[in-house]
């Protein structure tokens, strides 16, 4: 069971097996210093910019826990999907999580949670709440078993169906 108010630390700590995010949105913090520094077309040393996922997702894999990640994007993707499709090597699949895209087009018979997730051991998600142009509002923590299949059923559909990090040229 989750302490209330329980970080997102605190519940990928809590994760014995796997944790999966899903990410549906064309755009996200769109004041996010790293982000504008890409923007402005700054050199980007990902694993330097942000030490505390790099270490919590290296120490998460490294207690046997698979990290998934996948994206369902819109083609041709946006400024900021690229920012993320090339800081993808350096900050996620280079520490050993596994990153699969999915083009939006590819996604239309698949039935989606209405906001981004992450879903830990097939117990608890976590969805993320973002505004309209991508500024983060807060998240919401459920352990609802209907809503946990929704979750994973979900992401293994968008699973199935990506194209590894690897392969991916994006439009």
């Amino acid at each position: 069971m989750p302490k209330p108010q329980a970080t997102f630390v605190d519940l990928i700590g809590e994760c014995h097996h796997t944790a999966i995010h899903l990410e549906m949105r064309d755009a996200y913090t769109p004041d996010d210093p790293v982000y504008l520094d890409w923007k402005a077309g700054r050199q980007i040393d990902a694993v330097e910019r942000w030490p505390e996922w790099v270490k919590l997702a290296r120490e998460t894999i490294a207690r046997g826990v698979s990290i998934r990640r996948a994206r369902i994007v819109s083609e041709p993707i946006t400024e900021f999907i690229r920012y993320e499709y090339e800081l993808t090597e350096p900050l996620n699949t280079g520490i050993g999580e596994l990153v699969k895209w999915l083009p939006r087009r590819q996604a239309s018979d698949i039935a989606l949670p209405g906001n981004d997730f992450w879903l830990f051991d097939d117990r608890l998600v976590r969805f993320g709440h973002f505004s309209g142009d991508g500024h983060y509002l807060g998240d919401e923590v459920s352990e609802d078993p209907a809503v946990i299949k929704l979750c994973a059923s979900a992401f293994e559909a968008v699973w199935e169906r990506g194209i590894p990090h690897e392969a991916y040229r994006p439009a």
